[in-house]
């Protein structure tokens, strides 16, 4: 396949980070899977050092990548969907300037979707790396596995949390012309929303093993450098009650609420009742006696 027809389109936003972006541009480079294309969008950020580190590749690597210059960020689901619609390719990545990749990543993802006609992405064994800002670059500090048990991707294990990145999902262009793309309204927990519309109708592969893509985390860093983990935890907390709360809301509206009464006293009793079980009846006892002991200095 030649680099003018490629399979592998890769959506980078970016915004003020050039460092990051640099890293990513050599990360994709390393791929020992060459049909590829990538699509910058440069969200509201100084276009000139964009471009300077593009028009710095090589030509052959310099005529794979497109970049578009938003005049005002336009928020990170806008700028995913923007990145992929200038992408046509078979499969597209969304890879963030600042996640890495193993260089067999697009390796091992395409040769999984070609021979698993029915799995309309893959994601792989993901690892969290942990590091820090030094003397104008950021160095590992540690790392830790992501979902160390994970072993498939279900429907029913979405519904408690995201159990995957965007880095480690490599996936068929054609599912956002059945389910749409991320919702621009949700500026955090976009691509686990657009995983839940996926999964309810297709099957996404699992590759488990070595891991192939790295989330990058970075504790205490704010700002553009930031990572949203920290960045924008409190956008994270507030779209996925948002999402959740849709989802209830439509449910009662077309079943009514009896099931959600139900549930919600349920879980409240069962919580407290396991908690009481762990306190043991000695604590128990003390806790009651204290109780009657408060009930009658009321009277």
């Amino acid at each position: 396949m030649s680099a003018t027809n490629p399979r592998v389109g890769v959506a980078v936003r970016t915004k003020n980070r050039p460092w990051f972006l640099k890293r990513t541009i050599a990360d994709i480079v390393a791929q020992r899977y060459a049909s590829w294309s990538v699509h910058i969008v440069n969200d509201g950020g100084d276009p000139s050092a964009v471009d300077a580190l593009v028009s710095a590749l090589p030509d052959e690597q310099r005529r794979r990548i497109r970049i578009s210059h938003n005049p005002a960020p336009s928020g990170r689901s806008a700028a995913a969907n923007q990145a992929i619609r200038g992408l046509d390719t078979e499969f597209v990545v969304l890879h963030d300037d600042d996640d890495l990749w193993d260089p067999g990543f697009l390796e091992a993802t395409v040769a999984h979707l070609d021979a698993q006609p029915n799995d309309v992405g893959v994601m792989v064994r993901t690892e969290i790396v942990y590091e820090k800002q030094e003397a104008g670059e950021f160095i590992e500090t540690g790392r830790a596995p992501f979902w160390p048990g994970l072993t498939e991707i279900t429907y029913s294990d979405l519904l408690q949390v995201n159990r995957a990145v965007p880095i480690s999902y490599l996936y068929r262009r054609s599912l956002h012309e059945e389910v749409g793309y991320y919702r621009e309204d949700l500026h955090a927990v976009e691509d686990w929303e657009f995983n839940l519309r996926t999964t309810l109708r297709h099957h996404i592969g699992f590759l488990d093993g070595e891991p192939l893509a790295f989330w990058m985390q970075r504790a205490g860093v704010g700002g553009e450098l930031g990572n949203s983990m920290y960045a924008l935890a409190s956008e994270h907390e507030h779209f996925d009650r948002l999402v959740r709360d849709e989802a209830l809301r439509a449910y009662v509206e077309q079943n009514g609420p009896g099931l959600a009464l139900y549930l919600t006293r349920y879980i409240q009793d069962e919580v407290q009742r396991q908690l009481d079980e762990r306190r043991g009846p000695g604590q128990r006892i003390i806790e009651a006696a204290r109780g009657w002991r408060r009930r009658q200095r009321q009277r």
